[in-house]
């Protein structure tokens, strides 16, 4: 059907040109200068498929304004240039034309028809925007980060996000409503931060019951980055393309490289799952487990890391008493 059309559309524009050119008698350029409009026209969608709407329009508006600006900037300078003005009018408007269409281009990259609606109705348009998740809330090391300067800008909290803060801080259960109640401080905490706007939206999608799938929606809309720690909505928001910001991998990067055969001296705390196992904890709270290390249970040890394993809910590091590592790796070497 799209090729049909498509056809159709080649042919109006080459029998368009024959009648222009008969006026001149150059029905046969006519047809070839049809032609090549017509098919400029039915491919013109493919590249436009790949350009962003707001592109286009930051383009036009630049672009505009720029030739405005070059109008402006004439008119106390014809009486001083009246003998060129012609020509200096198309420089001006040349430069100042083509700099506006720059700008314009790089600062509507990126922009959606949401923004641009908003824009159209006065709200302004940011950049770099944060999407807060009622997880990252609750858990409460977002403020830490902020405070710390590495997380600055617009925060954006909808409304559908505080009613579900709301709802956990009035819960019966009351670890739930520390949780929820602990969240709310963490917001107020932010709130208060300089280098930090807290913006409180309406934008809802009664369409769409699950609050994850909201956010997701709202990130594609303002084009902004979603700040989580739930590790499922992280994965379908990069399926959607939309940026996340994961707290909880954060965390796991900082964490100190540690490499198998390294010593470090640890508290073995409680017995581990396996057989004669023991358990310590690193202060980042990374797991150590000390095959044999049983015995060791409440004291203080040295050890020599054999393995680690890296998972995303954390990292695991797996160790032998040091004594023992080093008597296996004398029995080794004979």
């Amino acid at each position: 059907m799209i090729s049909i059309f498509r056809a159709g559309v080649l042919l109006l524009f080459a029998v368009s040109g024959y009648f222009f050119g008969a006026r001149y008698g150059l029905e046969y350029y006519g047809i070839i200068l049809g032609v090549i409009f017509g098919a400029i026209t039915v491919f013109s969608d493919r590249i436009l498929k790949k350009v962003n709407v707001g592109t286009i329009i930051g383009g036009i508006v630049g672009l505009a304004a720029g030739v405005l600006f070059a109008e402006l900037f004439l008119v106390p300078l014809r009486l001083l240039v009246h003998e060129y003005a012609t020509v200096v009018s198309f420089a001006l408007k040349a430069i100042f034309g083509y700099g506006g269409l720059v700008i314009g281009l790089s600062r509507g990259k990126g922009m959606t028809m949401p923004e641009i609606f908003r824009l159209l109705r006065g709200q302004g348009y940011e950049e770099n925007l944060k999407i807060l998740d009622t997880s990252v809330i609750i858990d409460g090391r977002i403020s830490d980060v902020c405070e710390a300067g590495f997380l600055e800008g617009t925060f954006i909290v909808p409304q559908f996000i505080l009613q579900e803060l709301q709802y956990i801080a009035d819960s019966q259960d009351s670890t739930k409503r520390a949780r929820g109640r602990r969240g709310l401080d963490v917001l107020h905490k932010i709130q208060k931060m300089s280098n930090i706007t807290v913006q409180i939206i309406d934008e809802d999608f009664p369409k769409i019951k699950e609050v994850d799938a909201k956010l997701v929606a709202l990130g594609k809309m303002m084009n902004a980055k979603i700040i989580t720690n739930d590790f499922n909505l992280n994965k379908v928001a990069q399926l959607q393309g939309v940026s996340v910001l994961n707290i909880n991998e954060l965390a796991n990067s900082l964490k100190p490289v540690v490499l198998p055969g390294e010593t470090m001296r640890v508290f073995v705390l409680k017995e581990g799952k396996e057989y004669n196992q023991g358990v310590a904890y690193l202060d980042d709270g990374t797991m150590v487990v000390v095959e044999n290390g049983r015995r060791f249970m409440s004291k203080n040890i040295e050890v020599v890391v054999t393995s680690v394993l890296q998972t995303t809910a954390g990292r695991m590091i797996f160790s032998r008493a040091k004594e023992e590592y080093e008597k296996e790796e004398a029995k080794a070497a004979r």
